[in-house]
C-alpha cells in the first residue's frame, strides 16, 4: 500500500486556501486531491468517481460475532469467512462485519462513507452509527452490515459511496499519529469493536 510523503502533520495550514469555500468536494476536486496526495484510493477506478462521491465495493471478507450475547466490556471475537464466488445470504437480526475491497487515506478532509441508494433499496444498511471518518484516517473501512430480509450479496459489489468534506480550523491532531486509535493497524479483513480498550 502506498504510503503519502506527505501525511498528517507535515500537511501546511496553507494548503488550505484553494478549497476554504468548498464544503462537499467534487469530482474535479477529488481528482486534484488524489493528483496533490491529500487522498489516496487503492484500488482507483475512475468509473468508480460519481459527481461528488466515490463508490466504494464490499471486499471478499466478512465477519460474525461468535458469542449471541455482546460485551462492551470484553473484546467480543469474530469468526471470518470469505463470501463464496456464487454470493452469501445476509439473515435479518444479524450482524456482519464487513469490509471495502478498497484501501484509503485522507490527510486534509474528513471522509464519510454513506450507503448507495441502491444498496438500500436492497434493504442493507452498511453502518449502524460510524460513517463518518477522521482527517488521517489510513486503511480499509470496516463495515458494520445489516438487512430488512434476506438478501443475497456479492464479493466486489458496489456497497457504499465516499464523500470529502473540508475541515474548517487546523488540525491538532491526525487519526494516524494518535497513539491511542483503535484502528489505525491496516488490515483487509473487518475489525471487531474495541471499545473494550476504553476505561469506563
Amino acid at each position: 500500500m502506498k504510503k503519502n510523503d506527505t501525511a498528517g502533520a507535515s500537511i501546511t495550514p496553507n494548503f488550505t486556501r484553494s478549497i476554504a469555500g468548498a464544503m462537499i468536494l467534487s469530482d474535479k476536486r477529488i481528482l486534484e486531491e488524489i493528483d496533490n496526495g491529500t487522498i489516496i484510493i487503492e484500488p482507483f477506478r475512475r468509473e468508480c468517481l460519481g459527481t461528488n462521491s466515490y463508490d466504494v465495493h464490499l471486499g471478499k471478507h466478512l465477519a460474525m460475532y461468535r458469542d449471541q450475547v455482546l460485551d462492551a466490556k470484553l473484546h467480543n471475537e469474530v469468526v471470518a469467512f470469505e463470501i463464496p464466488k456464487e454470493g452469501f445470504i445476509l439473515q435479518p437480526n444479524t450482524l456482519y462485519l464487513g469490509v471495502t475491497l478498497e484501501y484509503t487515506e485522507t490527510h486534509l478532509h474528513v471522509p464519510f462513507l454513506e450507503g448507495k441508494s441502491s444498496t438500500g433499496r436492497l434493504g442493507i444498511d452498511i453502518h449502524a452509527t460510524a460513517g463518518k471518518g477522521d482527517v488521517g484516517f489510513c486503511n480499509t473501512w470496516t463495515l458494520e452490515i445489516s438487512c430488512t430480509q434476506p438478501v443475497k450479496v456479492y464479493a466486489g459489489m458496489p456497497i457504499g459511496q465516499l464523500i470529502y468534506f473540508v475541515v474548517e480550523g487546523e488540525i491538532e491532531t491526525f487519526y494516524n499519529t494518535k497513539d491511542n486509535a483503535k484502528y489505525n493497524v491496516p488490515s483487509t479483513r473487518p475489525v471487531e469493536s474495541m471499545m473494550w480498550k476504553n476505561v469506563f
